[in-house]
Parts: C-alpha cells; sequence; structure tokens
C-alpha cells in the first residue's frame, strides 16, 4: 500500500512514508515540498484536478473518500465502484482491492474474489490476507492457509495473527 500526495499526484510506499515521519519532515510532500498541512475542501479539490487528467492514483483516493464518507464527501458506494472500475482500468491495482472490499461487504464473494486475487497477484498482501479468509469461509482450508502464509510473509501482521491463532 502507499500513500497519495495529492499536491503532486505522487505515491510512495509506507516505508518511505514512516522514514519521512521520523526525519521530522512529515509536513512537507517529499516529491514537490509543498505544505502537506492543507483543508479537507482543498484536497478534494486537488484529487478532482488529478481526476480529470485521468491519474490512476488520484481516483482510487477519491473512491476511498466516497466509499468512506472522507474529506467531506457523502458516502456513495456506487460511485466508489465507478471510479475504483475506472482506476483498476487504467492499471492501477490497488483499485481491484478496493472493488474486492466493496464487493465484500455488499456480499458479493464471488465478484469480491475475482478483485481481491487480481490485486494479490499484483502484490498487494491485503488482498491475499483477504483471500484467506474468503477461501477459509468457503471450506477450502488449504489454499486459505496458503494465502495467509504468503501474506505473513510479506509482512502482513493480521495474516501472522490468524496463522498463530490457527497453530496454538
Amino acid at each position: 500500500m502507499e500513500d497519495y500526495y495529492p499536491c503532486c499526484g505522487k505515491s510512495i510506499c509506507k516505508g518511505c512514508v514512516h522514514s519521512l515521519d521520523q526525519s521530522g519532515n512529515a509536513s512537507k510532500c517529499p516529491c514537490c515540498n509543498s505544505d502537506r498541512g492543507i483543508k479537507k475542501d482543498e484536497t478534494v479539490e486537488e484529487l478532482s484536478v488529478w481526476v480529470e487528467a485521468n491519474d490512476p492514483g488520484a481516483i482510487c483516493m477519491l473512491a476511498f473518500c466516497y466509499n468512506h464518507g472522507l474529506k467531506g464527501l457523502q458516502q456513495d458506494h456506487s460511485r466508489a465502484v465507478e471510479l475504483y472500475a475506472r482506476a483498476a482500468d487504467l492499471g492501477y491495482n490497488d483499485a481491484h482491492f478496493g472493488l474486492g472490499d466493496i464487493y465484500r461487504e455488499g456480499g458479493n464473494l464471488k465478484k469480491a474474489k475475482f478483485h481481491f486475487e487480481a490485486a494479490a497477484m499484483a502484490g498487494n498482501e491485503g488482498a491475499r490476507f483477504n483471500l484467506g479468509g474468503i477461501e477459509g469461509q468457503s471450506g477450502n482450508i488449504k489454499r486459505g492457509f496458503k494465502h495467509l502464509t504468503i501474506a505473513a510473509s510479506a509482512g502482513n501482521f493480521l495474516a501472522m495473527h490468524t496463522l498463530i491463532n490457527i497453530v496454538l
């Protein structure tokens, strides 16, 4: 997973975000050095500019905001699905994770599994963890355990915790 910076349309990994926080420079964007202390409305405006330019990271972030009702936006799952699908079509694999979440919450495990698989194949360990749960609940214990093992070896804390509880 990555952090998205709407000021310049760039994303950086969580490890780099952690390093930035530790260095005391968390108030600045690591890519364009602009101030990160912006108002919620300005963030949505900046995202909208990047969404119009077809930036898949911005589209995915806006979808996340609609899905969870963040940054002053009203929660709108259908708009979130539309935006996530657009970002996925542009090749942004984390959008598949968002689609998987929406479909899982809606009870459509077939579509959720499809999107989690697409995200997992691109290296999303959260999607791999979710696949482990879906497979385990559907009776495919071996396959679920394998997904959890892969997610845990990639550093997913929830997968590690789940495996420890299974073994103990």
